[in-house]
């Protein structure tokens, strides 16, 4: 593919995510698929992409200084300078005057010569000026929002749960690109081994501290290869991890998982009961179900049971008192995976937030009667918004009163995490700069 190819890819990607806020994330992994990327191409296209979702707002502030206000542009121009900024502002491989000759030409194509002029004047403005220092907006939270690409109300929104140093953390914590982190099968391979494996391929890794099945992968693509490929490992966040292990699941065991798919924490819950017990998975939308039964397929396990279902009527389905454990994996604004999907934090509003929090609440109402006594909840999400983490779970034990929240949770937790800077009384809330997604969860105990 040549480089003029590869720009045009990019931009279409960029245009189909921003059109249909689609996940950037399987966009890119269908266009890899395709095999009409090279190897070589395909960290430019991720980077490209990646970054120019990720900066979307600065971009737009540092192009401003460079177009008129009243100037109308058809979107895949205004996407096609984006991306030419920021590689200009923030990549260093490919030299200015290289990127805007190849943005002049897809201008020519897809538009016309005065585009084309157009689009070579910004550019060379730009190139000749420099971009505007943001560190001269005086308010704190608009100068974060400019700085880091997030809309203002989600800032100001977080300022209001977290310190300042905090909200900037997380806003710099999700411009950056997160580690691969992968879960062994353990009755296939050893960590141990896996690491050796992936090591003689020149892969680097280490030991996740939160699972120990886990394990990080900073140097190397995992999809390409045999350990993947055939089920030894698979891929999971750290902090999704987290959940089985502190699930204390046992062979033998009746499980309900009712907000399952994609199907990772519930193949590692099947793990850690070593194939032996009865799980029953649940998502809303029938076609997710089957994502959870390929991804128990790929890992060779035969204990989950996966339907499509309400997780607020699944006390319509069982008796009081059915299931040993339960995991409420519940479904979130995602505010604590814009790292890996950078398209959230433009689509998501207050009211999307406000809406979760009913149905989440409506879940653990509904499903939590389900646990047997002395039996174990968790409640978790992908999201650091507290309306959504602690309030939730807050209301469902004020009007719950066989419920509380089990105070061994706190001490079984990792070593790494028991002193960690989001625990509370109520759980523990991981931030994006913690190595880790955004994600939230607690431990309930029936009485």
């Amino acid at each position: 593919m040549t480089v003029y190819q590869l720009r045009n890819t990019i931009l279409d990607l960029l245009l189909r995510i921003e059109k249909d806020s689609g996940f950037s994330h399987l966009l890119i992994d269908n266009e890899m698929k395709s095999k009409r990327i090279a190897p070589k191409d395909e960290g430019l296209l991720t980077e490209i992409v990646y970054g120019t979702i990720q900066r979307k707002m600065t971009l737009d502030y540092y192009l401003d200084s460079f177009v008129k206000k009243n100037k109308k542009m058809d979107a895949w121009v205004r996407m096609l300078l984006r991306m030419s900024v920021y590689q200009m502002v923030y990549l260093d491989k490919v030299p200015d005057y290289a990127i805007i000759h190849e943005a002049v030409e897809i201008a020519k194509q897809r538009g016309h010569k005065g585009i084309a002029s157009f689009v070579n004047g910004v550019l060379r403005n730009i190139q000749r000026n420099g971009v505007p220092d943001i560190k001269g907006i005086k308010d704190d939270a608009k100068r974060l929002s400019i700085g880091t690409s997030h809309p203002e109300w989600l800032v100001e929104r977080w300022m209001t749960m977290y310190d300042y140093e905090t909200v900037k953390a997380m806003c710099e914590a999700n411009l950056t690109k997160k580690p691969i982190a992968i879960r062994i099968q353990p009755m296939k391979i050893t960590r141990e081994k896996a690491m050796r494996s992936l090591e003689d391929l020149g892969f680097e890794t280490k030991a996740s501290l939160f699972s120990e099945q886990g394990i990080i992968v900073e140097k190397g693509n995992i999809l390409h290869t045999e350990l993947f490929r055939q089920g030894y490992v698979t891929i999971q966040d750290q902090s999704s991890m987290l959940v089985a292990e502190m699930l204390e699941v046992e062979p033998g065991m009746k499980v309900l998982d009712a907000c399952s798919a994609p199907g990772g924490k519930v193949t590692h819950i099947a793990e850690k009961m070593r194939d032996e017990g009865d799980i029953h998975a649940f998502d809303l939308h029938k076609k997710k179900v089957k994502l959870i039964d390929d991804k128990a397929h790929q890992l060779d396990l035969t204990i989950i049971d996966a339907k499509p279902g309400d997780a607020r009527k699944l006390d319509e389905l069982y008796e009081e008192a059915t299931f040993d454990r339960i995991l409420i994996d519940a479904p979130c604004s995602g505010l604590g995976v814009i790292r890996g999907k950078p398209e959230i934090k433009y689509h998501k509003n207050e009211e999307d937030i406000k809406r979760l929090a009913v149905i989440q609440s409506e879940i653990l109402e509904h499903v939590a009667p389900l646990l047997k006594k002395d039996g174990l909840l968790i409640y978790s999400t992908c999201t650091v918004d507290v309306l959504e983490n602690e309030k939730v779970v807050q209301n469902f034990l004020a009007n719950q009163h066989d419920f509380q929240i089990d105070e061994t949770f706190f001490e079984t937790l990792p070593a790494t995490l028991k002193y960690a800077q989001g625990i509370t009384d109520i759980g523990l809330q991981l931030f994006p700069h913690d190595g880790t997604d955004g994600f939230f969860l607690t431990r309930l105990k029936k009485n």
